[in-house]
């Protein structure tokens, strides 16, 4: 709500916590939080790409005085569990 009604500038801006985490231990994360008791595998064959994540959230709290108010794992949590309700309410068993 923040950017629509404070920032009105063309060039994107990353919001979040600035919290850095592996793309491993972001998969771990999810697995745990989702309930997931699978193995998780990775496909060796495949480049490696960005082995780690973390925006700059400097500027919406410069431009506009967006910080997080949500913990990381908090705000996946609810994440996952606003996707696994949306799910189970678009595809009824």
């Amino acid at each position: 709500m923040l950017a629509a009604e404070r920032y009105h500038g063309p060039d994107p801006i990353n919001l979040g916590t600035g919290h850095e985490i592996s793309i491993g231990d972001l998969a771990t994360l999810v697995a745990e939080i989702s309930g997931y008791d699978g193995q998780i595998a990775w496909d060796t064959s495949k480049p490696s790409g960005q082995p780690r994540r973390c925006l700059d959230v400097s500027r919406a709290e410069e431009l506009f005085g967006f910080r997080a108010g949500t913990p990381f794992r908090e705000g996946l949590a609810q994440t996952v569990d606003w996707y696994l309700e949306t799910t189970d309410a678009l595809n009824p068993a």
